[in-house]
């Protein structure tokens, strides 16, 4: 059964039906529809016609994409908006849709931001509640607590001793249960961490991801210097991190973060330029720069042409030893059904 609400939010409604629809594969209130929703607001401002918003929830962020590539792939004035949940779930899970089928209109490069409580080493243990597109902050939290030069198996066992990993909450839920102090960890997108964690004086950031370059390096974050994964795995193992588990979650990090807000249309989508070309104006523009920075942080958009070399760029990540690495550990240490597909590696 498919679960679709049954109503559309207009974002600029002038008029009784809008011409451009953006589907989302969330419910109202979620990270990637916020998102959304202050995107379309400024990028209608730079075409003729107006965006709605169409919500598409489901279970790790799949039917909305799954709708887009079975039913609506074909329409031109419809356009797709990942989510990280969905591109893990791209690795990992029997889906329709294949990005690599699609062209990109651009992307928000952004990151995923843990926080702690402030006086919590997390040596004693951490508390974290699971949900959608979580299973990067389960492989650094591993490798931050275990260390370097373990097997998966022993990563397992690491895990499963340190993390008690709570399934079943809710986005509210975790939040609530942080501020309250039962969970001592928790992770956001950047406008969710700015509004949900940042005012929490007794919170601070733990660890970031960084940020992927279409060089293939990965960056430090401007918005929260310091944080970088690598950087602080190093001050605490005197080593740079390395190996299969790396690896494994170098490549479920970078396909969650570099395509958790990205906007894509069918391959031979006529209108595809004009939105780019309207996308390149938006982003050229300082008030609708300040407008979307305002409620998300100042993160790099990578657009058009640029977006799709980023996505393939994302494939040559995808190897053996990787995917069936996180597949044994979404299975074995967090209880994940995921399935091996030999067919993504390079």
């Amino acid at each position: 059964m498919k679960y679709i609400l049954s109503f559309v939010l207009a974002v600029f409604a002038t008029t009784a039906k809008a011409d451009f629809t953006m589907l989302v594969p969330q419910g109202p209130g979620g990270g990637t529809s916020v998102w959304a929703e202050i995107v379309a607001a400024e990028l209608q401002k730079y075409l003729d016609e107006d965006i709605v918003i169409e919500y598409y929830p489901g279970a790790r962020d799949i039917p909305g994409f799954n709708e887009f590539h079975n039913n609506r792939l074909n329409d031109p004035n419809v356009i797709m908006v990942s989510h990280g949940g969905n591109a893990v779930s791209f690795l990992q899970e029997e889906v329709d849709y294949d990005y690599r089928e699609y062209e990109a209109i651009g992307l928000m490069n952004l990151n995923i931001i843990v926080g702690k409580l402030l006086n919590d080493d997390m040596e004693n243990g951490v508390r974290f509640a699971a949900g959608s597109g979580n299973t990067p902050e389960a492989f650094a939290m591993t490798l931050l607590l275990c260390g370097p030069g373990m097997s998966v198996e022993e990563y397992i066992e690491c895990f499963q001793e340190k993390v008690t990993w709570v399934n079943g909450m809710s986005g509210g839920d975790r939040r609530l249960a942080f501020q309250s102090g039962e969970l001592n960890a928790t992770r956001e997108n950047p406008a969710a961490y700015l509004k949900h964690v940042a005012p929490n004086e007794n919170a601070t950031v733990w660890f970031h991801h960084g940020i992927l370059g279409l060089d293939g390096v990965r960056v430090d974050d401007p918005n929260y210097t310091g944080f970088l994964f690598e950087g602080l795995f190093y001050q605490r193992w005197g080593v740079e991190p390395s190996g299969e588990f790396y690896e494994a979650y170098n490549l479920v990090r970078s396909f969650r973060d570099v395509l958790q807000k990205a906007m894509w249309v069918s391959a031979d989508n006529p209108n595809r330029d004009r939105l780019v070309a309207a996308l390149e104006e938006m982003t050229n523009n300082p008030e609708s720069v300040a407008a979307i920075e305002a409620d998300v942080g100042k993160y790099e958009w990578v657009i058009g042409d640029d977006a799709n070399a980023l996505r393939d760029n994302l494939m040559t990540f995808i190897t053996e030893d990787a995917l069936q690495d996180l597949v044994q550990f979404n299975t074995e240490a967090l209880d994940l059904a995921s399935v091996y597909k030999p067919e993504l590696a390079q």
